[in-house]
């Protein structure tokens, strides 16, 4: 049985898929307290479904690309077997994970987004280096950044783990905190092969707007 915040159609607003339909299964909990966080509202709230409850409703919804996320939806243990199923039924599964869970037993085709989080979101502690062994090339690996201190941590984190030859790496603003050309100077000036990112869904829509 999983607890379900939510499961919607929008179109996704990060990682390498941007800008492509998507389906997106919110599951609820989370066991860290970012200071940026924008979706809190999933801590608590959700319905209980089974694994194939969620299949018959993400089916009817279209796109091929799915997601699922949360909070961390690693926390649950049917989401593993959730992530099964939908590999039978669709082309690419992506499972956005804060790296503070263990993904041994996440399934290889799935495409891991794993945020390592920067000294200002308040949970760089709590990263589970060993994650980064689990990385392959399909993966993706994301910094949430707030300030020029979470870019040099970010920098030296690259740098030390070897990082640029284990996925691709997201760098991002916090949105509304940090100004997108102010990151993107950094990331020109430190001559940085990474992929900046918006959350373009955020541009269409309100911020305020849920199931976006």
């Amino acid at each position: 049985m999983l607890k379900v915040n939510e499961i919607y159609k929008s179109i996704q607003g990060e990682s390498s898929f941007v800008g492509l339909p998507c389906v997106f299964v919110r599951l609820t909990g989370c066991h860290l307290r970012c200071t940026w966080c924008d979706t809190a509202y999933a801590f608590h709230e959700g319905e209980d479904m089974t694994v194939e409850e969620v299949v018959k409703k993400v089916r009817g919804l279209g796109p091929r690309l799915f997601e699922l996320t949360g909070g961390e939806p690693l926390l649950q243990e049917d989401a593993f077997p959730l992530v099964e199923r939908l590999l039978k039924l669709h082309d690419t599964v992506l499972v956005e994970t804060s790296g503070a869970v263990d993904v041994a037993c996440l399934d290889k085709q799935a495409v891991k987004i794993m945020d390592i989080k920067c000294p200002a979101s308040g949970m760089s502690d709590k990263m589970i280096w060993e994650n980064l062994n689990y990385l392959t090339p399909r993966d993706e690996i994301k910094f949430v950044i707030q300030n020029r201190s979470d870019f040099d941590w970010a920098c030296r984190v690259i740098e030390e783990h070897d990082l640029l030859k284990k996925s691709p790496i997201l760098f991002s603003p916090v949105f509304g905190q940090l100004n997108p050309q102010e990151l993107a100077e950094w990331i020109l000036k430190e001559n940085l092969n990474v992929r900046m990112q918006l959350q373009i869904h955020k541009y269409i829509w309100s911020v305020e707007v849920r199931g976006v």
